[in-house]
């Protein structure tokens, strides 16, 4: 059994990502409204009645936005630790909020989900992992720096969602005040371009057929220079620049 995955948004104006099978699937954050979300999803031919839950990575406001709206109106249980919820400050009912523990298997029939964490100025920030049948797609955006958790679970990956957020030059040369430049390099803000690549280059496993480029700065990076600079290493693997404007397709992973 193959996953089926799309990242309906990514970047600072908002991150959904869809990952599931023919029966069930989960929303990794909920940064679009939820009318947006439904819209994409419509687009794709994706249905809300297949999502079981969804997963919170932390509190920023472009992980959270459309939360509410749309766990209140489809009734899904929401996967957000206790810091997390207080963080960002959610008034959801009681009865759809679950917590998580880190590295416990979260299970809807085929799927399995599990939590790690990872470096990033948030109250107790998480990534995911998604398993079914052998085949295993990560989501790790928001990431300071490429901590053993993620290379742990990168490794085990036959796609995967990887932040790519700025080029080191454009961020020294643009118009960012100094003390935000600092927080989004320094080890709990968000990955460089460089970085990525470092990660993807040392601990790509060899049957990883996708990689998703994530979280894309709209100041300080290019869709063509992060597709240009991955495409020279992707040796196989399909690469995948992922927008802040508009949805990807839907892609089909399998075990090779």
């Amino acid at each position: 059994m193959a996953l089926f995955i799309s990242s309906l948004n990514t970047g600072s104006n908002g991150n959904c990502f869809y990952i599931g099978n023919d029966q069930e699937a989960i929303l990794v954050d909920a940064g679009l409204s939820c009318k947006e979300t439904e819209s994409r999803m419509q687009r794709l031919n994706l249905s809300m009645e297949k999502v079981k839950a969804i997963f919170i990575s932390h509190e920023h406001s472009d992980h959270i936005r459309g939360l509410p709206v749309l766990a209140k109106k489809y009734k899904l249980p929401v996967y957000i630790t206790q810091r997390t919820l207080i963080s960002g400050r959610q008034q959801l009912p009681s009865e759809l909020v679950t917590s998580f523990g880190t590295y416990a298997p979260i299970t809807f029939g085929n799927l399995a989900v599990t939590a790690f964490p990872k470096k990033h100025d948030a109250a107790e920030p998480h990534s995911f992992v998604v398993s079914c049948n052998g085949v295993t797609v990560g989501v790790f955006t928001d990431i300071g720096d490429h901590c053993e958790h993620v290379i742990h679970h990168f490794k085990q990956c036959h796609a995967a969602f990887l932040e790519a957020n700025y080029d080191d030059e454009l961020l020294d040369k643009g118009r960012y005040p100094y003390f935000l430049k600092n927080r989004i390099r320094g080890g709990n803000g968000h990955l460089s371009n460089q970085k990525a690549l470092d990660l993807f280059l040392n601990h790509r496993p060899a049957y990883m057929s996708h990689l998703f480029l994530a979280h894309l700065s709209k100041d300080n990076n290019c869709p063509q220079l992060v597709q240009e600079l991955f495409q020279q290493h992707a040796n196989g693997t399909e690469i995948v620049v992922a927008s802040r404007f508009q949805e990807t397709p839907v892609y089909y992973i399998k075990a090779c």
